[in-house]
């Protein structure tokens, strides 16, 4: 069954640790869809429930969502979710082929973001309309973000983001790396994701288990703590 290592923030530190503080540290992800393509993925914590996001095979514009059920310490298609979303409006350029999410609490607004196509520094911001239960682009939120600063190495395949209630962050590993990744922090003077503003420029990861699929990653702030995700091979 597919499943998730969770790591978390080791506070006063530059790591993010498998396991630590509790946390648990393998979850399977149960139920999900003959189609699922587990490669498109994100999560985010909303204050009530972890969520987990896939899109549906090559679609660009279907996402199937699962919720962790504390019952059986597993996430679960459907539970507590609408189980199928759709992105409406996304610009011709948008990049599909990875998204990241996170809850805005500030406004009560779950986001979601693609990439410009050859253009990764570019992001599309899109926000969740309840009356219409799409993904809208530019509802609620600033059409497009600029991330700036980034080393000449930022793998942005791989790459995620969260909102811990006070600095929206995005993250992306150094090219090649197994174990570093970066992290930009949202300047609301600019608009704009900035390399190492309001955040530890340089990130480690501890312990990653040897079944860790390191070709993706997912990454949320839920109970206080800021945590980070592979899928397992």
């Amino acid at each position: 069954m597919p499943s998730v290592n969770q790591f978390a923030y080791v506070p006063n530190t530059s790591t993010y640790k498998f396991a630590y503080g509790g946390s648990i540290p393998n979850m399977a992800i149960a139920n999900m869809p003959n189609d699922t393509n587990w490669a498109r993925w994100t999560m985010l914590n909303d204050g009530e429930y972890y969520r987990m996001y896939f899109f549906k095979g090559s679609s660009a514009d279907t996402l199937y969502q699962a919720a962790f059920n504390p019952a059986t310490s597993k996430y679960e298609f459907g539970f507590h979710s609408i189980p199928e979303l759709k992105i409406t409006g996304a610009p011709p350029d948008a990049d599909a082929s990875s998204v990241s999410m996170l809850y805005d609490g500030s406004t009560s607004t779950y986001r979601l973001y693609l990439r410009r196509l050859g253009a990764p520094t570019v992001l599309y911001q899109f926000g969740f309309n309840r009356s219409t239960n799409h993904y809208e682009y530019g509802y609620n939120s600033i059409p497009t973000l600029n991330v700036t600063g980034a080393p000449g190495d930022t793998d942005f395949h791989r790459w995620s983001m969260l909102f811990d209630g006070s600095t929206y962050r995005l993250y992306a590993f150094k090219v090649g790396s197994v174990d570093t990744f970066y992290q930009f922090g949202y300047n609301p003077q600019t608009q704009a994701y900035q390399y190492g503003h309001d955040s530890i420029p340089i990130l480690t990861l501890v312990g990653t288990p040897a079944n860790s699929n390191l070709t993706s990653m997912s990454m949320l702030f839920g109970q206080g703590d800021y945590r980070f995700y592979f899928q397992t091979l």
